[in-house]
């Protein structure tokens, strides 16, 4: 998988596609981390499917799967932050005027 690119544009961007961009990025960091979550799932059906297994191996991945859900729990918090700043405080030409 290649890093991702943004493109510099001469003109300015208009409001609208600004925002659009803005959401568009939350809803791909949102898809980013289901794939985290489901290759953690995956990692601890490995765990459980090995043939040596003993409780130290289960608690050592029921940690490290314990500690990425943390992590992606913030980072969740952070597009919902994220989310609700473009909500609140960005003008949205297409909405008529409360």
């Amino acid at each position: 998988m290649s890093m991702p690119s943004i493109c510099m544009q001469n003109n300015p961007v208009p409001m609208s596609q600004a925002v659009t961009d803005l959401i568009e990025s939350i809803a791909l960091e949102e898809t980013a981390l289901s794939h985290i979550l489901n290759a953690e799932g995956e990692h601890l059906q490995c765990v459980l499917t090995m043939q040596d297994l003993d409780f130290c191996k289960i608690v050592e991945a029921n940690e490290t799967v314990a500690n990425m859900v943390s992590a992606v729990s913030d980072l969740e918090v952070i597009l919902k932050d994220k989310l609700e700043f473009i909500s609140n405080n960005l003008y949205y030409p297409s909405r008529t005027d409360c």
